[in-house]
């Protein structure tokens, strides 16, 4: 067969009947193409327990733009931070989190990070919410009445694939509890007592550079806790690795 007549065999075949045979299909019959995924970005934020004898609750980590902190030194903390910082538990801070409109999106660690234990949690986002993001983690010391650690506002948006960086995080005392170092008011396994209360006897009720426990062994004879339970600053490492 010839090229020419396969040609005008191949026309043929296009040609709709007047008996309404279908005609050949073409590209304007043709729906669009759907549009290609959102371009993501994702990071790993690792938080390494540099503490002796001091558990972390399950670490909260928010990825957020500026306008937003979990805490500000010299002011009040919020509820949700105080029950973080008495009980353990992040659910209302990420919750508070995740509804103020500079928040990108948050995540949480699965379990306590022992001591010298770390844990990751996976964050991923839009890549158009790269530019001036920040990443704040959270974590409470759970043998002590009401300190929190971690960091605040870390920029991230400038980040390559690839890069990560380190910062280290100090003690706070978030100033909604008295230090009484009372076993029936701490929830970690050297109290194993009441976690968050909304009373606030602290009578500072503002957040605070903390000034580490005093404890049974240094000449508190209320404390129920020990001498291994005190801390040196800084009390965690944050590394922060951009993945993709």
């Amino acid at each position: 067969m010839t090229l020419q007549i396969e040609k005008r065999l191949a026309a043929v075949f296009c040609i709709t009947t007047a008996l309404g045979l279908a005609a050949c299909d073409n590209d304007n019959d043709r729906p669009p193409p759907p549009p290609p995924p959102p371009a993501m970005a994702s990071f790993d934020v690792s938080v390494t327990n540099l503490t002796n004898a001091q558990p972390l609750s399950p670490v909260a980590v928010i990825a957020h733009q500026d306008g937003f902190a979990v805490f500000a030194i010299g002011a009040p903390a919020s509820a949700a931070l105080e029950e973080l910082a008495e009980g353990g538990d992040n659910s209302a801070l990420l919750a508070a989190a995740d509804a103020d409109g500079a928040v990108v999106t948050s995540g949480s660690g699965m379990a306590p990070v022992g001591p010298a234990g770390s844990e990751t949690v996976t964050i991923e986002l839009l890549e158009s919410d790269l530019p001036d993001l920040r990443v704040s983690v959270s974590s409470m010391l759970v043998n002590t009445n009401d300190a929190i650690t971690g960091a605040n506002s870390v920029t991230v948006g400038d980040m390559a694939v690839g890069d990560s960086l380190s910062v280290y995080g100090t003690a706070y005392d978030a100033g909604t509890e008295a230090n009484t170092e009372a076993a029936i008011h701490i929830p970690g396994p050297a109290g194993g007592g009441e976690g968050f209360n909304a009373a606030r006897d602290d009578r500072a009720d503002q957040v605070s550079m903390h000034g580490g426990v005093v404890s049974q062994d240094d000449g508190l004879a209320t404390s129920d806790l020990s001498g291994q339970h005190r801390f040196d600053n800084p009390v965690v490492r944050i590394s922060i690795s951009r993945t993709d």
